[in-house]
């Protein structure tokens, strides 16, 4: 969320912050500006949300989708850099981030670059002790789990209702057709299916089972708030 830059408006935050436990916030550097991200630091703290900082890759043009040769260095300076700048308006706005969620090529090269996935629990783990670092749920975390632990860096698991999945539990790649679920009831479906811990269907049609502490629907889904609404209701009613 917070994505929204300048005159450009992205994703439907006003109504869909009310229906959400947790908020990734755009730090400026794949969308977001201070205002948007001041703006959005108040709605999630007018409805009660968890805000965590949303980093990516300085790429605007590219919405952070692009894979850029950051060295580990680089990584941990510019997720810091994002983290605080976010931090500053949580606390002008008496909060504080919550946790941290890299977005798009950053957090799927987290997957595999050991490098990388460190320097990011570094970047949290100097800016606050027992700050989590929200990485995507596998079939086998047990990596993720290693390094974190080593780091004094907790973890939160994240499964995604919206897009369709490898064998192994990382995400099919954009490029790939039907790597974005563009379908209500399918996007609902597959929701419920990680929330109760039952498999669903990969982008292969076998079944995968992920064990997470958060879903995520994305903001520039055009399904996102109708599955929202009705994600919200049946979850409240279980």
């Amino acid at each position: 969320m917070g994505e929204s830059f300048g005159a450009w408006r992205m994703g439907n935050d006003l109504h869909a912050m009310p229906l959400i436990d947790q908020a990734n916030l755009a730090c400026g550097f794949h969308a977001g500006d201070p205002q948007i991200m001041q703006h959005s630091v108040a709605l999630a703290v007018q409805h009660g949300v968890s805000i965590g900082a949303h980093p990516s890759y300085p790429d605007l043009q590219g919405f952070g989708r692009r894979h850029l040769a950051c060295s580990a260095e680089e990584v941990t300076a510019l997720v810091l850099y994002q983290l605080g700048a976010l931090d500053a308006f949580c606390r002008a706005a008496g909060t504080q981030v919550a946790y941290v969620k890299p977005h798009g090529a950053l957090y799927n090269d987290l997957v595999r670059d050991d490098a990388l996935f460190t320097a990011v629990l570094q970047a949290c783990a100097s800016y606050r002790a027992g700050l989590p670092l929200m990485v995507l749920a596998l079939a086998d975390n047990s990596r993720e789990r290693r390094l974190a632990q080593a780091a004094g860096v907790p973890l939160l698991f994240e499964a995604f209702a919206d897009r369709a999945y490898l064998a192994d539990g990382q995400l099919a790649p954009r490029r790939l057709a039907g790597a974005v679920h563009q379908d209500g009831a399918r996007i609902l479906e597959q929701a419920l299916a990680i929330a109760r811990g039952e498999p669903f269907a990969d982008i292969d049609g076998r079944p995968l089972q992920l064990r997470a502490d958060s879903l995520c629907v994305h903001g520039d889904n055009a399904e996102s708030l109708a599955v929202l609404r009705r994600l919200r209701a049946q979850l409240d009613a279980a």
